[in-house]
Order: structure tokens, then sequence, then C-alpha cells
């Protein structure tokens, strides 16, 4: 079969970049689930929405028997208005492990039910150091922390005005960058990285028209921030599951930014024994630069697939990340070491 071009390794940094330009919170994902759909049709294969509004493609293959999923994730962490203060500030309940005292003074934009959008930024209650003389000391949280909306609004009423109310969605801009050294940086590379490198596999299959030896389908979840992505839609014949998402970056671990990772182990427990073998088998058999490590605080779909009773084989790979749930990092090589694994799993 043809080498892993680079040109896959671009394509997959750069729809990655485009979808991380599509707000997508848990619970907010419907635009961003229909341009992944329609990105996987547009490459030739089929592609649907499920009820849950995540996407299943189906990238084909000789049989359907011992059929593999690959599951990456759209969904990314963001905020929801939980009340209306009477200065005209609104207070966020966190979606997923959005952090506050990471997210201090990132501007985020504010879906109201009417489809009115709203600029603002998160910042610390009495945020001027020139007046708070608590500023330094004040521990930062979503009690202690309020959303400045771009609008002249003074009172509760005000703001309702706008049509904001509790329950609106708030997403936080996520500041995408590349570098010419080949970095990428943005907020929700976890996981949108992983869903350009997964178009970036079908592309490959695509352009060289392979035939897979087995069949494949990709599940890109839209609530695996909030644990339950992966616990439904396994398609019939599915017997081994692999997450390609985030690798972990950080002290105690191996793995770079420029590097896929394999996790043997995270939270939710050790991967199976013999998917993690063979996925080491698949670097060392295309050359990936790979690390192995465990995860200290981590889940996965594929752990949610599990959890819901499927009897299937687990895996978890994933181009390494740094500051994961922050603004993250990772590099043009851990997407191409990526791909390079999930051609050697499939023996392409």
């Amino acid at each position: 079969m043809p080498e892993m071009d680079i040109k896959y390794r671009e394509f997959a940094r750069n729809k990655a970049c485009e979808l991380l330009a599509i707000d997508s919170p848990s619970g907010y994902t419907e635009r961003a689930a229909t341009w992944v759909k329609d990105e996987f049709e547009g490459l030739g294969f089929k592609a649907s929405i499920t009820e849950k509004g995540g996407v299943i493609a189906d990238l084909g293959g000789v049989t359907k028997d011992n059929a593999l999923l690959l599951e990456a994730h759209t969904d990314t962490l963001g905020g929801m208005v939980c009340e209306i203060t009477g200065s005209g500030r609104l207070k966020i309940t966190n979606i997923g492990g959005m952090e506050a005292n990471n997210a201090e003074a990132e501007n985020v934009r504010i879906y109201t039910r009417e489809q009115f959008v709203y600029e603002g930024t998160l910042q610390l209650c009495n945020a001027s150091v020139h007046v708070n003389g608590d500023y330094h000391s004040t521990s930062r949280s979503f009690d202690t922390m309020e959303v400045v909306i771009d609008e002249n609004v003074n009172s509760a009423e005000d703001v309702k005005k706008l049509g904001i109310s509790v329950g609106d969605i708030v997403c936080f801009e996520p500041r995408t960058r590349t570098t010419q050294s080949g970095y990428i940086k943005s907020r929700f590379l976890d996981d949108k990285l992983s869903v350009g490198i997964l178009l970036g596999f079908a592309k490959y299959i695509a352009d060289n028209n392979i035939k897979l030896p087995r069949r494949t389908y990709v599940h890109v979840t839209v609530y695996e921030e909030v644990g339950h992505g992966g616990s439904g839609s396994v398609p019939e014949g599915v017997t081994e599951a692999i997450s390609v998402d985030m690798g972990c970056v950080g002290n105690g671990l191996t793995c770079t930014e420029r590097q896929v990772s394999i996790c043997a182990k995270d939270s939710g427990g050790p991967y199976n024994y013999q998917v993690v073998s063979k996925l080491i088998a698949a670097a060392k058999k295309e050359g990936a630069d790979y690390a192995v490590d465990v995860y200290p605080h981590y889940g996965s779909d594929v752990e949610a697939t599990l959890r819901a009773g499927y009897d299937i084989r687990h895996g978890l790979i994933g181009a390494g990340v740094y500051a994961s749930h922050g603004y993250e990092r990772s590099h043009v090589d851990g997407i191409m070491n990526t791909l390079k694994v999930l051609k050697g799993y499939l023996n392409i």
C-alpha cells in the first residue's frame, strides 16, 4: 500500500482547524456534527447522524465480521448560564471539565435559543486590580467569576431584553494558532484534532481506493466530555473499539506533542492487553514515533462503550497534547504518527 503521505497530515490539520472554529460544547453540537457528516460524505463514505446527535461513518471493508470501531468526539468543554445577576452579569456553570482559573479573561460567545449571539468575557467579579484589594488572594471558581456581556446592560431586566436566559450556552474562544515549526495551539484540540486525523485517514483510504481488510466504522460522539458519548450506536459486528483521543503529556509520562501516545491504563483501568500490544506492533511496523503511558486522570469514549454493556475489546491512542483542558498544544508530527498507527493496525 502507498506510504502515508504528508498531504494527509496537512489535510488532517486543516480540517481540525476548520472544526475548531465551530462552537460545540456538550449539548450544543448540531452544527459540528453536521459538518463532520458532510466531510465524510464528501470523501465518498456513507455517514449518518445518530438519534443522540453523533456521526457514524462507514469506511467499508471486506467483511462485517470482526469489525473495528474508531471513536473520537467533537463535543468540547464550555459553560451554561445559570443565573442573571442584578448588575447585568451572567453566572455560569461549567460543561464538562472547564476550569474557571484557566478560563479567566477569555472571550466568550453566548448563544440564545432565539439564535442571537452575544459576545462577552469571563472575568473575576470586581476584576480591576486598582479597585479590588483582594484580587490576588481570591480563589478562582465559577462562584467568584462572571461573564461581562459586551452590551449596554446594567440590570437583569436589561439582559433578559436581549433574549438571554438561564440555560443558554456559553462558548469559549478557541484561539487556534499554527506555527511555522509545526505546532498547533488551541482550546479544544481534545478532541477535534482527532476528528481531523480520522478525516485524514479516510481521505487516504479514498484517494488510494483501499479496500480495508475488515469492516471499519467511525463514531464521532457528542457527549464524551460529560461521560456518556460512546455509550451507544455500536454497529453490528464490531468486536474492537479504539478511542482516537488526545494523548496525555505531562510530568511522569514519556509522550511529547510530536509522538502518538498509546494508553495502557487510565483512571478507568487497563485497556485490553491484546489491543494495546497490537497498537504497539503497528507503531513499530510503520516506523511511528510512539510512547506507551499510564494516564492518572482520564476517561475515554470507549470506556463508556464498555460500561454500556458492549462485549468488545478496547484501546486508546492519540497525538500528544500538552495542557489538556486548557490552552492546548500539539504538533503535526503527532498527527502523522497517529495516522501511521491507524494504517498499521488495519494492515494497509
